[in-house]
């Protein structure tokens, strides 16, 4: 079980442990804002136009939307597995601990997930969340709520906000990203249409009639025929062997990735590269 921290029937703080893990989904949740911290291990978040790595020194910050957390490639730095610490913010408590009406701030800023340098003031604070999940008998209500203050000071100061008022303001304004940013930034990353449709915010029924509408043909053609243009590309360096290809284009297996380039060049890859 993932230890957690609520206040006033929220959870504010939690880790969250895993040996192993494969992609999974970090789904929208109305109002809500978090800052991720790591003890230990590596991760990479897909969100719809960004792609970011984490580790002891880089966290996030996120406004409510969907992303990805996908194993690190660097088994090295992931042998233990990860543990994560997790900040949740909701716009009722900013309300109640600052007294803050965050309509009042026009403030907003260019992304909805970032990378953040983990420096020496948020290193001993993560330490501080630590212990506090560890020991949750030490957190009743006024300890919380400090801690809370602590973090909005901490990673307003962090991010350059004019005031407190303005960082949160700006954190619970989701940016619009463009359908076609979503689909070129996640192209070749072996996404289903169901995971596609979910960084889109979509149901899979409105992701498909959005995307003929925007390319004029089915995603599972489009993107398709795109990963092997890709991998026609990729094929004609010599040194690119052809299983590497076929995953750096977003295919999970080499046989699909055979099957799927023969049938739009009539041959196959190792055919294509000699011809």
């Amino acid at each position: 079980m993932n230890p957690a921290i609520s206040y006033k029937g929220k959870v504010v703080f939690m880790k969250l442990s895993m040996p192993s893990f494969s992609r999974t989904l970090k789904s929208y949740v109305e109002d809500e804002a978090c800052f991720m911290f790591l003890n230990k291990g590596e991760v990479n978040v897909r969100t719809q136009d960004d792609y970011l790595k984490l580790n002891q020194n880089v966290g996030m910050l996120a406004k409510c939307l969907n992303y990805f957390f996908e194993p690190s490639q660097n088994n090295d730095a992931c042998n233990d597995g990860i543990e994560a610490i997790g900040i949740f913010l909701y716009p009722s408590l900013v309300k109640e601990l600052f007294e803050f009406d965050l309509s009042t701030s026009q403030h907003q800023v260019n992304y909805n997930v970032k990378q953040v340098q983990i420096d020496k003031m948020l290193n001993v604070y993560k330490e501080s969340i630590n212990i506090l999940l560890e020991n949750p008998e030490l957190a009743d209500e006024s300890i919380v709520e400090t801690k809370l203050k602590e973090f909005v000071l901490l990673a307003s100061k962090s991010e350059g906000a004019p005031s407190q008022l303005d960082f949160l303001s700006a954190l619970f304004k989701p940016n619009e990203v463009e359908f076609k940013t979503t689909i070129q930034q996640n192209l070749f990353a072996n996404l289903s249409l169901d995971e596609l449709a979910l960084l889109c915010h979509l149901s899979l029924s409105s992701f498909k009639r959005k995307f003929i509408e925007v390319y004029g043909e089915s995603p599972k053609k489009y993107i398709n025929r795109k990963k092997i243009e890709k991998a026609a590309q990729l094929l004609q360096s010599p040194e690119s062997r052809i299983s590497d290809v076929a995953f750096d284009v977003g295919f999970d297996s080499l046989a699909t990735f055979n099957r799927n380039f023969t049938q739009v060049f009539g041959k196959s890859p190792s055919k294509y590269r000699l011809s």
